[in-house]
């Protein structure tokens, strides 16, 4: 164990909480109980900005594989606060096939990546056609993020649409995408659940999110009603 290690984890056991610990667990099935140590976020949050700013940080980011839930959030918080968008990568691409699970997936948003959208793009593209299904995840979220309002391209869903997956966090994300795009651009998108682009389940799950947003108005959630399918897998 490095120094850098003994350190975190001491720390993230000093922050324990065991009740926590006990709720969140159950939100999570593919993590071992065992490997939660019980930290709450904004605990862990704080702990990353003043860890981030130690010798020991970098230290900490090549130690992979890292073995408590709450280290892999630690790692994902820092590279979150990154300012530099070519080191968010290059530490993001390391990093990103050992996340096993969704929520430390989806609590990676570096900030940096708001003023470089062209070469997120690119990074994208490569993070989609991954064999890593929380790489995937990631991919498709950062559209979500940052190309359904400004700079979106009726081409971003349709390679979305295309994924195919028997990973369920891969699927769930896919119609979390879909049903936020509804939200926003409910006219360009419902070709995507008129015409049926995506599998039976996840066209069904993208009606039933859509349904439960308030963004989308009452008419439109009675005629998505109307398009779900009877049979899915």
């Amino acid at each position: 164990m490095t120094e850098a290690e003994k350190y975190v984890r001491e720390k993230l056991f000093d922050l324990q909480d065991l009740k926590y610990k006990a709720f969140h667990s159950k939100l999570m099935p593919t993590v071992d109980s065992d490997l939660v140590v019980g930290v709450r976020t904004p605990e862990l949050r704080k702990f990353a900005k003043e860890f981030l700013k130690t010798e020991m940080a970098e230290d900490f980011l090549a130690t992979l594989p890292h073995k408590y839930y709450e280290e892999n959030n630690l790692h994902a918080f820092i590279i979150s606060s990154m300012k530099d968008f070519n080191e968010a990568v290059e530490k993001l691409n390391v990093f990103l096939p050992f996340v096993d699970n969704w929520a430390t997936c989806d609590m990676m948003r570096p900030v940096v990546f708001k003023k470089h959208r062209q070469e997120l793009l690119f990074e994208i593209e490569r993070w989609l056609e991954s064999d890593e299904p929380y790489t995937v995840r990631f991919g498709i979220e950062m559209l979500m993020v940052h190309f359904l309002e400004e700079d979106f391209d009726i081409s971003y869903p349709q390679k979305v649409a295309e994924i195919r997956s028997e990973e369920y966090y891969v699927r769930m994300m896919i119609a979390w995408y879909f049903a936020t795009a509804l939200a926003y651009r409910y006219d360009e998108i419902l070709p995507f659940i008129e015409e049926r682009k995506l599998d039976p389940w996840t066209h069904n799950k993208t009606i039933q999110k859509a349904v439960e947003s308030y963004r989308i108005t009452p008419q439109q959630k009675e005629y998505l009603k109307k398009l779900k399918m009877i049979k899915s897998d």
